[in-house]
C-alpha cells in the first residue's frame, strides 16, 4: 500500500466526460488529488507546468494530435519515473509493444475502483 500520509496526485487524461466524472469521483473518495484534462496536450501543459503528478491515467485514444502512448513517451521525457496506467478498448490495437516500461495496462471497460486499486499499486513505487 502507498504511503497515505501523503496526498498521490493523479492525472486523469480521458475525453469521455462521463467515464472521466465517474473514475474522478472514485479517486477523490480514496483520498487522491485529481486533475482532469480531455486531451494529451492539456496533459503535457499541465506536466510542464511544475504541478506535482504522481501516476498519470490515460486513454490510450485522444482526440487531437497526440494519442496517449505518445502522451506517455513525452511525459518520460520530462519525468523519467512517471508512473503510467493507460486504458483503452482497443487492446488488440495497442497491446504491449505500445507501452513505455514500468507501467500497466487496463482494458476498457473497467471498474473505478479496478483503476483505484491499480493506481495505489502503481503510486506505491513512487
Amino acid at each position: 500500500m502507498p504511503d497515505r500520509s501523503q496526498p498521490i496526485y493523479v492525472l486523469l487524461v480521458e475525453d469521455e466526460e462521463l467515464i472521466s466524472m465517474v473514475v474522478a469521483d472514485e479517486l477523490r473518495e480514496r483520498g487522491f488529488i485529481v486533475q482532469e484534462v480531455s486531451t494529451a496536450e492539456e496533459a503535457l501543459r499541465h506536466l510542464q507546468s511544475g504541478a506535482p503528478v504522481d501516476v498519470v491515467f490515460t486513454d490510450v485514444n485522444l482526440p487531437g494530435d497526440i494519442d496517449g502512448a505518445e502522451l506517455a513517451e513525452r511525459a518520460r521525457t520530462m519525468r523519467p519515473d512517471l508512473p503510467i496506467l493507460y486504458a483503452s478498448g482497443r487492446y488488440a490495437e495497442f497491446g504491449l509493444k505500445g507501452m513505455v516500461a514500468r507501467s500497466l495496462f487496463v482494458p476498457k471497460p473497467y471498474s473505478p475502483s479496478e483503476v483505484c486499486t491499480l493506481i495505489e499499486r502503481l503510486s506505491a513505487r513512487v
